[in-house]
């Protein structure tokens, strides 16, 4: 089924970031003048925003169009404001030792499940590139690429459990395990969406 301007807009936006008018049409298949004025009503929404920024050099600035905190809503967060109320619960009621029995739990399943659908064998690439569709299912908008040092990078370009994740750190902790665990290498997180990064990145390496 073919998606609507107003979702592809809002998706090209989610897994590419801030974009110029110009490049979103280009991206549609559209004149920059039809994707401002798709833009203008999509600001009206609350759904977009344009912000100015200088760009490099002697050049005039530029105007990049970015996802309001309204248009990040259309992106599911897995039950937000009830997983935040039953941890906060969970930490006053049962201490914290329950919530880490928790991530523990999750972090073991997890393991269990990609180690069953990724093959140890295959090559770096093939993991990273298998681990980034699993996790594209489980609706992180995951990608993946290797830079010119021979190092591979996998993106998520969404955080469904971004709630729980404020709430307690821990599952951030044991998301970046399991990812050692599971891929057999060397992973470091170097964008994170909790410290105000657009997406969580992390930069993947052979042991």
């Amino acid at each position: 089924m073919r998606q609507s301007p107003v979702n592809r807009i809002l998706i090209l936006l989610k897994t590419e970031g801030p974009q110029l008018a110009s490049t979103i049409g280009s991206s549609l298949g559209i004149s920059s003048e039809a994707a401002r004025q798709q833009l203008t009503k999509m600001a009206e929404e609350d759904l977009v925003e344009p912000v100015t920024e200088a760009a490099s050099g002697r050049g005039r600035p530029r105007q990049l169009w970015h996802l309001t905190p309204a248009g990040n809503s259309r992106f599911p967060d897995g039950h937000a404001d009830l997983t935040a109320t039953l941890l906060t619960t969970m930490v006053n009621q049962l201490g914290q030792g329950a919530v880490d029995a928790v991530i523990s739990a999750r972090e073991a399943e997890a393991l269990k499940r990609y180690r069953g659908e990724i093959d140890i064998t295959a090559d770096l690439p093939s993991r990273v590139a298998a681990l980034a569709a699993i996790r594209t299912r489980e609706g992180y908008m995951a990608d993946h690429w290797r830079e010119e040092d021979g190092s591979l990078v996998l993106v998520e370009n969404h955080c469904p459990i971004c709630a729980a994740a404020t709430v307690c750190a821990g599952f951030c902790r044991s998301e970046l395990e399991t990812f050692r665990a599971t891929l057999g290498a060397n992973v470091e997180r170097e964008e994170h969406i909790l410290l105000g990064a657009r997406r969580c990145a992390y930069r993947i390496r052979v042991i």
